[in-house]
């Protein structure tokens, strides 16, 4: 029969699967999110632009209508920025409970890790009181045979 080290390799490789798994998830969540916080900037620095644009075609005469178009894209900025605002909290969300899971995975296989160690210290504690004991009964026929002759 295998050494109880031995089999437990069998879990310890499931755990190792697991915890793959959990990173490969958390790494998808961290590029939602560094996606949603990437449009959120990119959307950021587009209304500032925009702004900018805007203040400068206002030097001089500007017609109603151009200024409430304006206004206008500029609310559509400011509701397309709160849209990816709460889509990047939920990414973040996400990625954290991913990041978690990730970090329970991990601690299950460091744990199965510890236990296979201690179990293989055992055995070799075991194999050295095995082999002193047989040195000990060899050693004990040995005077005996002495004693003998």
């Amino acid at each position: 029969m295998k050494p109880r080290s031995e089999r437990l390799k069998v879990v310890l490789d499931l755990e190792q699967r697991k915890e793959d798994e959990a990173l490969d998830v958390m790494n998808k969540a961290r590029q939602q999110l560094q996606h949603h916080q990437q449009q959120l900037d990119s959307l950021r620095q587009y209304q500032a632009d925009y702004r900018n644009q805007m203040r400068q075609g206002q030097q001089g005469v500007v017609s109603v209508s151009r200024l409430q178009g304006w206004q206008a894209f500029i609310a559509q900025l400011d509701q397309a920025i709160l849209a990816e605002e709460k889509q990047a909290q939920r990414a973040a969300v996400s990625f954290e409970k991913a990041r978690e899971a990730w970090r329970a995975a991990y601690e299950r296989k460091q744990g199965m890790v510890r236990h296979i160690e201690a179990c293989r210290a055992q055995e070799q504690r075991d194999q050295d009181k095995r082999e002193q004991k047989a040195l000990d009964e060899a050693a004990n026929r040995i005077h005996a045979r002495r004693r003998l002759n």
